[in-house]
């Protein structure tokens, strides 16, 4: 059975409360429910993790090359443009990641639209709700085969 790590970035345990327009009103836990759900589906095993933490989620993603994941989905929030630890971080993993984002962060403010993980992941997935974390698991399972 494939392993996929879901990493959750910084202040999405807000999901639910934060920003309705760009994030919906779904919580952090549903969309974790949801991620389970299709993943049972597939067949395939998806531990979660969030952290607010900068150091904690670079820890993470070490652990997830010592376990052997067969691939990683990321949605890192605001550190996806600026946090060059967690690409250096990203950047020891052998396999598959997916970037994600609920949000078109194309359509936002301006330094959304760099991503300092652009060139060590698969490919990112942005806009469509938590129907990107449902398209990433995907995408991260037919790159992990």
């Amino acid at each position: 059975m494939k392993k996929i790590l879901m990493l959750h970035g910084i202040n999405h345990n807000m999901f639910g409360m934060r920003d309705p327009v760009q994030y919906g009103t779904i919580t952090l836990e549903q969309i974790n429910e949801q991620l389970g759900d299709l993943a049972q589906e597939l067949g395939v095993e998806v531990e979660t993790f969030h952290t607010n933490h900068e150091g904690e989620m670079c820890e993470r993603i070490h652990q997830a090359f010592l376990e052997k994941k067969d691939a990683v989905i990321i949605n890192a929030g605001a550190w996806t443009h600026y946090s060059y630890g967690i690409r250096d971080a990203l950047a020891i993993l052998t396999v598959p990641i997916v970037e994600i984002h609920m949000s078109n962060v194309h359509a936002r403010e301006e330094f959304r639209h760099h991503s300092v993980f652009a060139e060590i992941v698969k490919g990112q997935i942005c806009g469509f709700g938590v129907d990107s974390y449902l398209l990433g698991l995907r995408g991260a399972l037919a790159a992990a085969r």
